[in-house]
């Protein structure tokens, strides 16, 4: 998780983890139709974001929980339901209409907005060493690159939170965890061939899926890590400090509850990006290049049990 969860928060003030060897499964991509948003130094500025939502989206909402750098203190964050840690993330953030969003999300949420804008993320990353409860996390099995895509909602309470569209993942046998998270949290896992690659401060990931589909919907990512972000902005505030995720069970609201460090973010440039993920996803396909583009060295993760 997720996310892409991402699950994948403030200024730089923490380093992440050290573990740049742990494993992943590399790949040869056959080439495909290329789809290009990167951004070049003669490229157009990024796509106008879309108009504010009309109030047919707007909810009438309690006092919103203020966006914070840090995790806020969640009931038995001492007794974690699972334990990861979240590596090597690269965050792409698209402007979207709240009224495309709004009928994406589980019921009881909305699409939390930034002045009236709403954004669809694609993060890619390497999940490493996922474990349940207390018990150490799986060292080989429980690592494997990981790519989502995911949206931003907000419920009745004023929790503000992600909405995950899809969550492509390497391998199916740790994916004990994966399963279990598919069918308790309805988290929309899909089995992908992946792997994430790095040549100095260059990135690049790769995803192709196989199961359950669409099959063959893919997404190739190369980014150029740069300088450590000091001050955030509003909007990078607004994508990554995110606390929880809203999920559907059963057609009752779930909020799963996460905890991590503060994000270490830098800078990034975007240098090709082949996708169709955000489109498999029931999204429109984003047009031009991302309104933000960061990365992350990572930071571990802790999730409690969930609650409505």
């Amino acid at each position: 998780m997720s996310t892409p969860p991402d699950g994948p928060q403030g200024p730089a003030a923490s380093p992440g983890p050290t573990d740049p060897h742990a494993p992943t499964d590399p790949v040869t991509m056959p080439p495909t139709p290329p789809t290009d948003h990167s951004t070049p130094p003669s490229a157009a500025p990024p796509a106008a974001a879309p108009a504010p939502a009309p109030a047919a989206v707007q909810a009438v909402l309690p006092a919103l929980v203020p966006i914070a750098a840090d995790a806020p203190r969640h009931p038995g964050t001492d007794r974690p339901l699972l334990t990861q840690s979240w590596l090597d993330l690269t965050f792409l953030h698209w402007p979207a209409d709240p009224a495309d969003v709004a009928p994406l999300l589980p019921p009881g949420t909305t699409p939390d907005t930034l002045d009236g804008v709403t954004y669809v993320g694609l993060v890619a990353f390497r999940m490493h060493r996922v474990g349940w409860l207390r018990l150490p996390g799986i060292p080989y099995l429980g690592s494997f690159p990981e790519t989502n895509v995911r949206l931003y909602s907000v419920d009745h309470h004023g929790r503000r939170g992600v909405v995950f569209r899809s969550l492509d993942a390497s391998r199916l046998l740790p994916v004990l965890p994966v399963l279990a998270a598919r069918t308790l949290f309805r988290l929309p896992y899909q089995w992908s061939r992946m792997s994430v690659r790095r040549n100095g401060t260059t990135l690049t990931y790769t995803s192709r899926r196989r199961w359950p589909g669409p099959r063959g919907a893919h997404s190739t990512l190369t980014v150029r890590t740069g300088e450590p972000v000091r001050e955030p902005t509003a909007l990078e505030h607004f994508l990554t400090a995110r606390w929880g995720l809203h999920s559907d069970f059963a057609g009752r609201l779930l909020y799963l509850p996460n905890s991590h460090p503060r994000w270490p973010l830098q800078r990034a440039e975007l240098l090709h990006c082949d996708e169709d993920l955000v489109a498999a996803a029931g999204l429109p396909a984003p047009a031009g290049p991302p309104a933000s583009v960061l990365y992350s060295s990572g930071v571990p993760v802790r999730f409690t049990r969930p609650n409505g």
